[in-house]
C-alpha cells in the first residue's frame, strides 16, 4: 500500500505464517499487518528524513495505566534516557480521531513525553505537551530530532 511516506527498501519474507517484515529497532521478524507497515516506514521517515537516533527509540513499549499494561507504538527517548515523543500509529483506513489523541494522551500520563506524533500513514500530527499549563499545541510539521532536542 502507498503511504504518505518516503519509500524505502523494506525486508520481507513469505512465510507459511505470511508475509513478514524485519522490524530493526526490535531486532526480529514480525508478521506484517497494515498497522506495522505504517510503522516501518514512519520509523524509517523519522531516522532518514528526521534524523532521529535509531539507537534512542524503541517499538512496543510497555507501561501500565490504571492497572493495566498497555504498549506505546513507538517511543523516543532524549539523551538522558527521558521519554522525548511518543508515537502512536493506525492503519491507513483509520481514521485520526480526538479517541486516537485521547489515547495517545492516556499514555503520555505516565511517560510525560514533551511530543506526541499519531500517524495512520497517510495523515501525521505532532503536539508539543506543556505539562506546566496541561495543554497541547499543534506544529505545522514534524520536527527533527535536534530541534526536540
Amino acid at each position: 500500500m502507498q503511504l504518505n511516506l518516503p519509500e524505502f527498501d523494506i525486508r520481507l519474507d513469505r512465510t507459511s505464517e505470511g508475509v513478514k517484515v524485519y522490524d530493526s529497532l526490535r531486532r526480529k521478524w514480525l508478521v506484517l499487518t497494515p498497522e506495522e507497515w505504517v510503522r516501518q516506514h514512519f520509523v524509517n521517515y523519522l531516522v532518514s528524513e528526521k534524523d532521529f537516533p535509531r539507537e534512542l527509540m524503541a517499538n512496543e513499549i510497555s507501561l501500565r495505566f490504571n492497572g493495566m499494561v498497555r504498549r506505546c507504538d513507538t517511543v523516543v527517548y532524549d539523551r538522558n534516557l527521558r521519554p522525548l515523543v511518543i508515537v502512536e500509529y493506525k492503519a491507513p483506513e483509520i481514521a485520526i480521531t480526538q479517541k486516537v489523541f485521547d489515547q495517545i494522551a492516556r499514555y503520555n500520563s505516565v511517560l510525560n513525553a514533551p511530543y506526541l506524533i499519531v500517524s495512520n500513514g497517510m495523515h501525521h500530527y505532532c503536539c508539543r505537551f506543556d505539562s506546566s499549563s496541561d495543554r497541547y499545541s499543534f506544529l505545522r510539521e514534524i520536527p527533527s530530532y535536534g530541534e526536540l532536542v
